[in-house]
């Protein structure tokens, strides 16, 4: 993926203060970028345009900045990439969500957890500890979601995570805390 990245980016050659630098950073960070945009989309294919579209517009715009600086670039280039894809989607079930309707006639609510079924100690006993993990943090507001994978999955500080998210540090510990409650 990262050649075709570079190939798209061709025209952009000359910005690239040195490609090999780019090209290890992006080498490195490319599976957790993947993992944080398909668990934010929940599709691998809206996931790989996603993290495509963030690596490019890191080459092109900020590959001549200092390396420590990519790191949250790179993140905040991410997360408004998901940010938009997911107005795309939305905004795609509002024009055309009529049309989707179950063959079988059966309601969606009917396949929704019981929250009362979820007992912590039989799920953890069953191993799926970590399949539970993520689900959980898919159905977190955005903003949440984000502060939670990037202060708890990614480690990053809470000043990178606000460089990263676009607010306050405040903000986001206020949106950790209350991923972390959920």
């Amino acid at each position: 993926m990262l050649m075709r990245t570079r190939e798209k980016c061709s025209d952009a050659e000359d910005d690239v203060a040195d490609p090999v630098d780019i090209e290890g950073f992006l080498r490195a960070i490319e599976r957790r970028g993947f993992l944080m945009a398909r668990t934010a989309l929940g599709n691998e294919a809206d996931a790989f345009d996603v993290l495509q579209d963030t690596m490019l517009r890191l080459v092109q715009r900020y590959s001549n900045r200092p390396a420590q600086e990519w790191r949250p670039l790179f993140y905040r280039i991410l997360q408004n990439r998901i940010t938009d894809a997911r107005r795309r989607r939305s905004l795609g079930a509002r024009l055309f969500g009529w049309l989707e309707r179950r063959e079988d006639g059966t309601d969606p609510l009917d396949d929704a957890p019981d929250p009362a079924a979820l007992d912590p100690a039989r799920i953890l006993a069953s191993g799926r500890g970590a399949e539970v993990l993520v689900n959980a943090v898919k159905r977190l507001p955005q903003r949440q979601q984000q502060a939670f994978m990037l202060r708890c999955w990614e480690g990053l500080s809470t000043a990178e995570s606000a460089h990263a998210m676009g607010c306050s540090e405040g903000s986001v510990k206020t949106h950790y805390f209350r991923a972390l409650h959920t």
